[in-house]
């Protein structure tokens, strides 16, 4: 129960609806076992007018009648009662539920890139999904019937043990082998829930990636051998949950068997005990038989509850397996700090954790406020990573990055990232409207923003021409646009928060030439004054930059403006001729 511990603060936080759920299931429980004690009354008022000892049937109907309509009485109070209990304790552990999604989904968001680069998309969604609803079964259902259950029992055999001492006693010689059962049959249930869910994961990540790749999939036509994948996953997941429902399966018959022991026992000792004067009464033993088939449910829920514990415990394992990660990017600074976006990068060395690379080595270089920076270099010369850094995406190794003249790590980190406006090179699209993706970078935009961004990214001209244009749905991660309207939309989503930083990181490999030669002269106007890196493998996205650097493994082999580097033997030499020469061959 160790890991369960975690939920406490949740109880007290809701400890007065608990509190008064408890109240409610107590006093409902009292109410219930009104009725054995009432028909105890019936058959003792039976017994007694046999006897001769009360004269006159009038009276015998109306001593029945009343006692019917206390039964009917206590049995409505009782049904009234136990619906406000199932409204508190149930709508408790709703409140939990959505409690405990918004701290996972919350830590999901602190961890840094490399936590995603180490687990699947699937199983992480399996633990805010599967795994947290096992543990609202704990917190609700779980906890209203073990105090339905405990209630029950204590107040049951107190009045039980008043009326008859040693028939109680033989009617709960069933009760310590169950206890015994159930503590074996727990540990098992454990060990087979924790598989179950681990393979809930896998089948999650494999269904999540293969939907995702599915233009793969079909291009490759390995649609059998995925199908075949997913068919092994999904049989070894379906034996794993029969293997933990034949476990599972166990307790309810044991439940039956207790309950037919129970009330043979009370039948039998009930009936020697009558016959030997030491019970006055039948209406007892009706009264014990009544007690016994009212604890059926109860005794039963005694397993299915511990099922619940189980899995729940299973489950907040491997919730708690992610919310003890501690995030490696932390916002060390509570108070605002203002970025005007001059940025120096000293000695700067960085290597990826994941696949131990070492991106960057010895980067040094710096960029004043409205000035605008080109990086240029081959794919996997650190290009990509020096923008990350500067998202503090990643810490670095060595060296320093300073904004404002100011350690990095020494800023607060939503305002170090509200200021800045990110092109990835992926560039990734919410299944949503086209207008609210460009407003994902400033939500209270209003739809002339919106336009004014998409004109400037050179993307307004294809949005008008869909049938709802602005209020087109995209598909997943913006599937229904072609690679250039995608990283167009991505651009205008960034211009439109008009930040004092723009990271532009090779998003105009996917338009032609025309268009991007539109595009940049659209963003000189736009980026005056403001700091502005492009990443690129063309020398028009950077031959109007006030500096120029080309990375190489890691390092700056060149550095200077467009009219410098064309004349110094390098790369940037050898691409403006290439691209030169590929220009002229189009236009003739």
């Amino acid at each position: 129960m160790k890991e369960l511990k975690h939920i406490n603060k949740y109880f007290l936080k809701y400890k007065w609806h608990l509190l008064i759920g408890v109240i409610i299931t107590i006093v409902a429980r009292i109410f219930l076992l009104f009725t054995p004690r009432y028909v105890k009354e019936i058959f003792t008022v039976v017994e007694t007018y046999k006897k001769g000892l009360e004269s006159g049937n009038s009276s015998l109907q109306a001593e029945l009648a009343l006692i019917i309509f206390y039964i009917i009485g206590a049995a409505i109070i009782a049904g009234i009662l136990s619906f406000f209990m199932r409204q508190t304790i149930i709508n408790v552990s709703r409140y939990i539920e959505y409690d405990l999604k918004n701290e996972v989904y919350a830590h999901y968001q602190k961890l840094s890139l490399n936590f995603y680069k180490k687990n699947r998309t699937g199983d992480l969604m399996n633990r805010i999904s599967e795994d947290v609803g096992k543990v609202r079964m704990y917190v609700g259902p779980a906890i209203m019937y073990s105090i339905n259950t405990i209630t029950l029992f204590i107040i049951a055999i107190l009045y039980m043990y008043n009326e008859a001492p040693v028939l109680t006693l033989y009617t709960i010689i069933p009760l310590p082998i169950l206890s015994v059962a159930i503590y074996k049959l727990s540990k098992e249930i454990h060990k087979r829930t924790t598989i179950v869910q681990q393979y809930l994961s896998k089948l999650s990540a494999f269904t999540q990636e293969a939907f995702s790749g599915i233009s793969v999939i079909k291009a490759y036509g390995i649609e059998p051998q995925t199908s075949a994948n997913f068919d092994e996953l999904s049989t070894n997941s379906k034996q794993n949950q029969l293997n933990l429902v034949k476990v599972e399966a166990l307790f309810f018959p044991m439940m039956i068997l207790l309950i037919g022991v129970s009330n043979l026992v009370v039948i039998y000792i009930g009936g020697l005990q009558y016959m030997d004067g030491r019970i006055e009464s039948l209406g007892t033993i009706a009264e014990f038989i009544i007690y016994v088939n009212m604890l059926t449910w109860p005794v039963a829920t005694v397993g299915w509850v511990t099922s619940i514990v189980q899995q729940a415990e299973a489950s907040q394992k491997r919730i708690n397996e992610f919310l003890k990660i501690e995030p490696e990017i932390k916002n060390t600074v509570e108070e605002h700090t203002a970025i005007n976006g001059d940025i120096t990068f000293d000695k700067v060395a960085f290597t990826y954790d994941d696949t131990n690379v070492n991106a960057l080595k010895d980067i040094s270089f710096s960029i004043k406020h409205g000035q605008t920076l080109a990086i240029l270099g081959k794919t996997g010369a650190g290009k990509s990573t020096i923008l990350d850094l500067i998202g503090r995406l990643y810490d670095i190794d060595k060296g320093s990055i300073k904004v404002n003249n100011i350690e990095i790590s020494k800023h607060n980190l939503t305002d170090l990232r509200n200021s800045i406006g990110y092109v990835p090179q992926d560039a990734f699209l919410f299944s949503d409207t086209i207008k609210n993706n460009i407003k994902f970078g400033k939500e209270e935009a209003n739809d002339e923003e919106v336009i004014e961004a998409a004109k400037l990214a050179h993307v307004h001209k294809n949005i008008v021409k869909f049938n709802n244009g602005y209020d087109t749905i995209l598909g997943e991660r913006g599937i229904t646009l072609s690679g250039g309207q995608k990283q167009r939309i991505s651009i205008a989503r960034a211009l439109i928060k008009d930040p004092e930083i723009l990271l532009f990181d090779d998003c105009l490999s996917a338009v032609d030439t025309e268009t991007e030669e539109k595009i940049l002269k659209n963003l000189n106007q736009v980026t005056k004054g403001k700091t502005t890196i492009i990443v690129g493998h063309r020398v028009s996205s950077a031959k109007n930059a006030d500096k120029i650097i080309v990375v190489e493994d890691g390092r700056i082999v060149q550095e200077g403006t467009h009219d410098t580097l064309v004349n110094v033997d390098g790369y940037y030499k050898h691409l403006y001729l290439k691209q030169l020469s590929e220009k002229s061959s189009v236009n003739n």
